[in-house]
């Protein structure tokens, strides 16, 4: 090695319980909470979900992480336990929010605060991830299937609003999709980036199965706007590959994006011009406009995700 690294072992961790917490549990939305939220675009998309669904056509949800921290979790789980939703996939922040809740109650911290101070990401605790990621890629799993176990395994006292630990015991795939540097666990002393890897990337192929099942299926892409376009992309073209060469199709499905920018009144199959800074926007060129221009469908749902989730909830659930 002719660059030098740097030395983990230098690194002060702190204890969880000293870290101060932008979020509690009781952000937690239940399922009958009634939101004052709506947009012409969600009874149709509550409608495809349940048509997929009786066709048993693979719904699928690409999380980014402030979909956890708003309290999304016990609509999604609810849809989950229904069969409306067939697979979660979720970036590490997203994971890391998940497994705090579940193990504390609480998660998020003022990175002003702590990246001043040099101790942003640097708690004990929240390293147990890696803990668990380890023990999995040894074993084959997943990561999100590793860490949904060991909230099982520890009986994490809030365990109940985990999307990771209800995908582990629901059997329902809860997917974890790693950028290596982009999470505060790739911090931390006990960090394995073999193992991140190969969960990671077993995570990936469990992904891409799902989308092999697209056809006459659903796949919403939620306040997710690089990872999200990206991984769908790659996996959408696998899965058409091989349906390709069984002289089959997938083109008959449902895209969603559910985000902030204000796209109402555009054609969302129509990608925008170079000059146009929305090109840029990936979810709308490369989900919407890129791949259901084959006979499927198109939705943007433009609101707050504390809003536009349990309002799409409730509609699916009528």
């Amino acid at each position: 090695m002719s660059f030098k690294l740097f030395d983990l072992s230098q690194l002060h961790l702190k204890p969880l319980h000293e870290r101060q917490h932008d979020i509690s549990a009781e952000v937690m939305i239940p399922p009958e909470a009634v939101v004052s939220f709506d947009h012409p675009s969600l009874d149709n998309l509550a409608e495809q979900i349940r048509q997929a669904r009786n066709r048993n056509s693979t719904i699928l949800w690409m999380l980014g992480a402030h979909v956890i921290r708003t309290g999304n979790a016990p609509n999604m789980i609810q849809l989950m336990k229904e069969g409306y939703v067939t697979h979660f996939a979720l970036n590490g922040a997203g994971a890391i929010h998940d497994f705090e809740l579940a193990m504390i109650g609480a998660t998020t911290e003022s990175v002003a605060k702590y990246i001043s101070e040099g101790q942003f990401g640097l708690w004990k605790e929240s390293g147990k991830i890696n803990d668990a990621v380890k023990e999995g890629a040894d074993e084959g799993l997943g990561f999100g299937e590793a860490v949904g176990r060991m909230i099982d395994r520890e009986n994490f006292p809030y365990k109940e609003n985990s999307l990771l630990w209800n995908g582990y015991k629901n059997h329902v795939p809860v997917t974890v999709h790693v950028g290596i540097g982009c999470d505060i666990i790739h911090e931390h002393q006990n960090v394995d980036g073999a193992a991140i890897g190969i969960t990671s990337y077993t995570d990936f192929l469990i992904y891409v199965h799902s989308i092999s099942n697209l056809e006459g299926g659903v796949f919403c892409n939620i306040g997710n706007a690089v990872m999200g376009p990206e991984i769908f992309l790659k996996a959408l073209s696998m899965a058409r590959n091989v349906a390709y060469q069984e002289g089959k199709k997938i083109s008959n499905f449902t895209a969603a994006v559910f985000d902030l920018l204000p796209l109402e009144g555009l054609d969302l199959l129509e990608t925008p011009p170079k000059h146009d800074p929305r090109f840029y926007f990936r979810p709308w060129k490369m989900i919407l406009a890129q791949t259901v221009t084959d006979g499927g469908l198109a939705f943007y749902v433009a609101g707050e995700h504390k809003n536009t989730i349990p309002a799409l909830t409730r509609k699916i659930r009528i």
